[in-house]
């Protein structure tokens, strides 16, 4: 299935075409759920897309209004470690900038490198590593989408980011800023991996968000991307990681990314 026949698929199915598009990562797909609903669609019913196995995630897109305006929503997405093609990964994306999709936001929950990135902290994405040993744009070029040779310079957009910054002060939540490495999965990183991760630069580790940056980019669209801090990484202890974990500390945080997005889409809208 090529992506410009699914948009064009969804485009006779939606009742407005939407100014936005945003990801919701692991324990946040609930963020979609209180606002008005325009559409929705099982993963299953959408031609092209596949389905999504990872705890949480609800696989379905949602068209909801958010601020005033239409913005196609993604419960839950598709990961490397489910065994699908980057290509499968990353399908939204690129159905989303066939509709026209200009602005992208990414959510994920992570694991923190940094001891003072605690579980439930905020952090806006300024800068990524791809440690996953793919790229979503290797293979023949499609022009339609992209230049071969995409810029990833402020891949996470500089004004975006700002308005966010001023945004989030002015309404008293603390965000933080960080460097996201993403890995394949889906066996949590060991104590090593972590120190690795940590001396080259990153702050926060996860299993996502990547591979769907680097195709709305490649597609020009422009990508403000949020983690969840949902555990400290085994760099600090010694104790199992649990989905309840992770998921528990995502909700504690996601009712004040939510108000954050609700006013930054009310704000460039």
């Amino acid at each position: 299935m090529n992506y410009r026949d699914t948009a064009t698929w969804l485009k006779q199915q939606l009742p407005l075409i939407p100014s936005f598009g945003i990801i919701l990562g692991t324990g946040l797909g609930n963020m979609a759920d209180i606002y008005p609903v325009l559409a929705e669609f099982p993963y299953k019913d959408i031609p092209g897309f596949v389905q999504s196995t990872a705890p949480s995630h609800k696989g379905r897109l949602v068209l909801v209004e958010i601020s005033g305006e239409p913005v196609l929503v993604m419960q839950g997405r598709f990961h490397y470690y489910e065994g699908y093609k980057m290509s499968e990964v990353v399908f939204p994306t690129r159905v989303m900038a066939a509709l026209g999709v200009q602005a992208l936001i990414v959510t994920n929950a992570a694991g923190s490198l940094r001891e003072e990135l605690s579980p439930g902290t905020i952090v806006q994405i300024t800068d990524h590593i791809n440690f996953m040993g793919a790229n979503p744009l290797i293979g023949e070029n499609d022009d339609n989408l992209g230049e071969r040779f995409p810029s990833m310079n402020g891949q996470y957009d500089p004004e975006h980011r700002r308005i966010c910054d001023e945004l989030a002060k002015e309404m008293s939540i603390e965000t933080r800023h960080g460097i996201y490495i993403g890995v394949t999965g889906p066996s949590l990183e060991t104590r090593a991996e972590c120190a690795f991760f940590a001396q080259i630069g990153a702050d926060l580790v996860g299993m996502s968000t990547v591979p769907e940056v680097i195709a709305a980019r490649h597609a020009g669209m422009k990508v403000l991307a949020y983690s969840i801090v949902t555990n400290y990484s085994n760099l600090f202890h010694d104790l199992p990681h649990s989905q309840d974990e992770i998921q528990a500390n995502a909700a504690i945080a996601a009712k004040n990314l939510r108000t954050l997005l609700e006013r930054f889409i009310a704000t460039i809208g």
